[in-house]
């Protein structure tokens, strides 16, 4: 796997601050298409799913499960030794306040992170192709992140099992692996377009909830820190371990508390990253997703005594299987790796291509080395 050595890790902090962006990363389209779908929707939260989970003991199994996977974690450390003034001034940590006394079912119970499809687009750097795998950390540095999300039909709040949810985000200091020019400053690197780091899908198992293991991501200029997910429904898994065919039901991106944000870039590697540091509250894709009564930011609690111990986060949102939206790739990981597709990537970044035959993405497979644009089909 190539990673950016050293070496030109230095090169690029050396570039003036000026430079230091992600080229043509313009989030107006994002917050259009977003705008678009909350004018036709009916629902804005998941807020009438909360007496239903309950009465189904999915609540109860959620504070469970969340218990049980924070003493794991906590367990493995220890081996090794509604509005945008609403959101922002809201904290997600859930361990605020609270004692190592305090009921779990008071800790783990939060479930406010509630959102709707789809918030925004794709954007520039969504790669076909990745991996089914829980553990999508390889040998990137940074704060540990291990977080669940649960999947809920939005018409009727029942848990969604087998969504394939993909995700995304940049590395600690702002570089996005499988892209050859998603580095800080606009460097270009073809030798990015295999590198699958911090990349991953997973199926939704038993009340709709998934599982991944990666970093806290860095921050790039114009964007904070966040992670790109994607939601595929009737999706195939590959003896190759990748997913073929289905549709694409949600399409989005979750976010993190300002303060929490803060701890982790006064760690090391983030502290190395010299971009611009823009705040939630300058972002304007989560800005304009709060202004409609979304909580897209991670409930999160603290693995040991700092945050550079790890986090747990977790969070919750509705698809509606009967949604089915095209996306845009700005390359393509096949088994002779990576190919940048002409265009780029879908929202900002590029208006992309026509759909290969057969849809997204075709039937068998991505082809080896394939330059086309995957995008969905109804089935």
């Amino acid at each position: 796997m190539v990673h950016i050595t050293a070496s030109v890790a230095l090169l690029v902090a050396a570039l003036p601050s000026a430079i230091f962006a992600h080229p043509g990363h313009d989030d107006t389209h994002e917050i259009a298409q977003r705008a678009a779908y909350m004018q036709t929707t009916q629902r804005r939260s998941l807020a009438h799913c909360a007496d239903i989970l309950k009465a189904r003991g999915i609540e109860k199994r959620n504070i469970a499960r969340r218990e049980a996977a924070v003493e794991k974690l906590r367990n493995k450390r220890a081996l090794k030794i509604r509005d945008i003034g609403q959101v922002l001034n809201t904290s997600h940590h859930s361990t605020e306040g609270y004692t190592s006394d305090t009921p779990s079912d008071i800790l783990f119970a939060g479930n406010n992170s509630c959102i709707l499809s789809p918030e925004s687009t794709e954007g520039p750097y969504y790669v076909t192709g990745e991996l089914v795998r829980e553990n999508v950390i390889e040998n990137e540095p940074g704060v540990p992140l291990t977080f669940e999300v649960q999947v809920l039909n939005i018409n009727n709040c029942e848990p969604v099992v087998g969504v394939q949810l993909e995700m995304w985000h940049c590395n600690s200091t702002g570089t996005y692996g499988g892209i050859a020019a998603g580095s800080a400053g606009g460097v270009v690197d073809n030798r990015e377009l295999n590198n699958t780091m911090l990349r991953g899908i997973q199926p939704s198992g038993a009340d709709g909830v998934l599982t991944f293991d990666t970093i806290f991501p860095g921050h790039y200029t114009g964007r904070t820190p966040h992670i790109h997910v994607l939601a595929h429904l009737n999706a195939t898994v590959l003896a190759n371990n990748t997913i073929a065919g289905g549709t694409v039901s949600h399409v989005g991106q979750l976010f993190f508390d300002q303060s929490l944000i803060t701890e982790v870039e006064l760690t090391t590697p983030y502290t190395s990253n010299t971009q611009p540091l823009t705040t939630n509250a300058q972002d304007g894709i989560l800005t304009g997703e709060a202004a409609t009564g979304h909580d897209p930011v991670l409930e999160y609690t603290y693995l040991g005594s700092t945050v550079e111990d790890g986090l747990f986060g977790w969070i919750a949102f509705g698809v509606d299987p009967a949604s089915n939206y095209t996306v845009r790739a700005a390359a393509n990981y096949g088994e002779n790796g990576g190919v940048a597709n002409p265009g780029g990537g879908g929202g900002p970044g590029g208006p992309g291509g026509p759909p290969p035959p057969g849809g997204f993405p075709p039937p068998g497979g991505f082809p080896p080395n394939s330059t086309a644009v995957p995008t969905s089909t109804a089935l």
